[in-house]
């Protein structure tokens, strides 16, 4: 659900008024979350209270500012095709990651498997499902999940994050789906490892256990360039962050992109585990959590407060 605003005039430097307006999008996530619905497709999923909500905004000097359910851990689901993307640019490179990956926002739905059988033999972009199986088809060569988890934990600055067990071993089960996109990218002669290896990597990435918390985490050091703004600590090169950063805006909600984009502005990336982190450059990150979905699988509340808060607070990309 969008809305139409109009601008009010205040001052968007006060941090009282900052706070007014994040508790406002809170609220209107908050409402908005009732006209969604729990994933559950994924039976683990489909345990989650739909009326949660939660909203966390950092900022570089470490404001935090955070209403509601910030605190409870839910799997990452496709937020970690953030992760995963970082992680081939760093240690594989521009080159060798869209060698087997196009960048191209592909209008279809995440799980959608059409383009990738009657368009392309490449998958459009690594912020869909079979995008994402083929960065972890690289990934998989060199990397194993202690490896993965622990840049995850990096990127998020979050050394709490987990693997969620009953999440993996569920979507493990009720994966078919992704394992036929991965035996067509393997039928067409482009996955780069082993399917049942790279699939079993997939899932455990999209159970790793975060929350709003972790994903504004992400989010800043995504605005800070690649570099955690409170130890100093580079993770990844800016010049890929700005890769990560046009994805994210062009592709990261699938194919509500574009009606995101125009109305909130900022390059994010949902997940159905009811996550949406967001990352406003050199000012904040923003992670929510609202498990009720809309029909496009992204979180009802979550655009709700977003667009809130990119409107009053003229955090759009093109302000």
């Amino acid at each position: 659900m969008y809305f139409t605003y109009e601008q009010p005039e205040f001052d968007k430097n006060d941090p009282g008024e900052i706070r007014r307006v994040i508790r406002e999008a809170y609220e209107n996530g908050r409402e908005a979350a009732f006209l969604g619905r729990v994933a559950d497709y994924i039976p683990e999923l489909a345990k989650a209270d739909g009326g949660d909500f939660g909203i966390c905004v950092k900022n570089m000097a470490g404001d935090n500012i955070s209403f509601g359910e910030t605190e409870k851990r839910f799997s990452i689901q496709s937020i970690s095709k953030v992760i995963n993307l970082a992680a081939s640019l760093k240690f594989l490179g521009f080159r060798e990651t869209f060698s087997h990956v196009k960048m191209e926002p592909s209008g279809d739905a995440f799980n959608s498997i059409l383009k990738l059988d009657l368009a392309s033999d490449l998958p459009y972009n690594p912020m869909i499902n079979a995008g994402a199986i083929q960065v972890m088809s690289m990934l998989s060569n060199f990397m194993d999940f202690d490896d993965l988890i622990s840049f995850a934990k990096a990127f998020c600055m979050d050394d709490s994050i987990v693997l969620n067990e009953e999440v993996y071993c569920s979507e493990r089960d009720t994966g078919d789906r992704n394992r036929a996109i991965a035996y067509l990218l393997r039928s067409k002669g482009v996955l780069q490892g082993d399917p049942d290896k790279t699939l079993d990597l997939y899932f455990r990435m999209c159970s790793l256990n975060v929350n709003a918390e972790s994903l504004a985490n992400m989010s800043l050091l995504i605005a800070n360039n690649g570099t955690n703004p409170f130890t100093g600590k580079h993770v990844i090169h800016p010049g890929y962050i700005r890769t990560i950063r046009s994805l994210m805006y062009t592709c990261g909600l699938y194919d509500e992109s574009g009606e995101y984009g125009v109305l909130v502005g900022i390059p994010s990336k949902s997940g159905v585990g009811g996550g949406i982190t967001a990352s406003v450059k050199d000012r904040c990150g923003i992670g929510t959590y609202g498990p009720a979905l809309n029909e496009k699988g992204n979180s009802a509340g979550g655009i709700a407060a977003l667009q809130h808060i990119s409107h009053l607070l003229q955090l759009n990309s093109f302000c």
